[in-house]
């Protein structure tokens, strides 16, 4: 196991190396950049996410290059929108954001930085990438707790019932639920749940945004605790309805192997009660893909599945900031938060494998290749 897991470790590596790479790439290509939004700032054309933070990544930059005494025009300058500019601005602008080296000492540096973990400043956040994330961290775990936590008590018993009920009218009716529940996008339920339930048209039983309420200090422990899941209820139901559906027939059609193999009829001829064959000996083998799959469903509701939720609910979490970074072309986070996302969805695979084997000790990856 130890091999496995040193190769696992090894190829890693290269792994990450592809994904920056051909993210980094991709980014040269794009349209846009940091000095354009700081030039559609001085200029008053930017409408996107970057008029919203308040600041500029020029500082006195921006004063002394929108001034009207500049008398050396830009409009040979490679940016958009840059006519009437100091070229000496743009160029100060360029080394700021480290545009002034080529793109292949760029790459290789920010892999250098990347490797200590070393992520630098937002771009238009006067803060560490880092203490951003940490600061954006408590929103993005709630939602991935909970709702992995929710899916799983939910889903397993179910599955669980539906197999031994295989073909009942319970099976039928609780399948067009489910398949329907699947079918329904989380955002699009989300919507319907806020007109039902906080203050659209019917009902106004739950709060629209945020994630504590304005008086969330002065409410005493237990008034924090009710009031903190009365904000979670309606963007984890938005968010489990799709893995509910996933997770329950999973379970069942595990289950419903197991029930199909001989020694299950072995057990039953031995004279054992079906709450003791089920119980007994299905279960584990059943729960084996289950269970081994807890740490990537943990880490897609924890980091890919909360972006709409968030933007829905005003729930300011990390797809949220993944999301404005984007749109901001926020290089600094949009790089750093796809690296951490990248590494630990990889460590997160080598948990998942290592699952298997401690479920089921039978199981054994020394002589599996990478």
């Amino acid at each position: 196991m130890s091999a496995y897991i040193i190769r696992r470790v090894l190829f890693m590596i290269p792994t990450l190396l592809g994904i920056m790479l051909v993210s980094f790439v991709v980014v040269q290509f794009a349209p846009g950049g940091p000095v354009e939004r700081v030039i559609a700032q001085l200029s008053g054309s930017d409408t996107g996410a970057t008029s919203r933070i308040s600041g500029s990544p020029g500082g006195d930059f921006g004063s002394r290059g929108a001034q009207g005494g500049s008398s050396i025009d830009a409009s040979n300058s490679k940016y958009r929108g840059a006519q009437g500019l100091d070229p000496e601005f743009i160029k100060k602008l360029e080394v700021q954001f480290g545009f002034d080296k080529p793109a292949h000492e760029r790459f290789l540096l920010m892999l250098w930085n990347y490797a200590r973990f070393d992520f630098g400043k937002s771009y238009f956040r006067d803060v560490s990438v880092l203490q951003l994330m940490k600061e954006k961290l408590p929103v993005s775990m709630s939602l991935g707790i909970w709702m992995t936590l929710l899916t799983y008590l939910i889903s397993i018993p179910l599955g669980i019932r539906k197999a031994v009920a295989d073909g009942s009218r319970f099976d039928t009716w609780t399948s067009g639920v489910i398949i329907i529940g699947y079918a329904i996008p989380g955002f699009l339920f989300a919507i319907l749940l806020i007109v039902l339930f906080a203050g659209g048209s019917f009902f106004d039983l739950f709060p629209l945004r945020g994630l504590t309420s304005d008086n969330f200090s002065t409410l005493p422990w237990y008034g924090k605790i009710l009031d903190y899941f009365w904000h979670l209820t309606l963007p984890i139901i938005s968010m489990a309805l799709g893995a509910f559906a996933t997770m329950t027939l999973l379970t069942k059609n595990s289950f419903l192997d197991e029930i199909r193999k001989q020694y299950v009829l072995t057990a039953r001829a031995k004279g054992c009660t079906s709450n003791q064959v089920l119980y007994g000996h299905i279960f584990r083998n059943a729960m084996l893909i289950v269970i081994a799959g807890f740490p990537g469903a943990f880490v897609h509701a924890f980091f890919s599945g909360s972006l709409l939720i968030e933007t829905i609910f005003s729930l300011d979490g990390l797809g949220l900031l993944g999301f404005e970074s984007v749109l901001n072309r926020d290089y600094p986070v949009v790089f750093a938060t796809l690296y951490i996302f990248a590494l630990i969805g990889l460590v997160v695979n080598l948990i998942s494998d290592l699952t298997y084997t401690w479920i089921d000790p039978r199981i054994d990856f020394e002589t599996r290749e990478v």
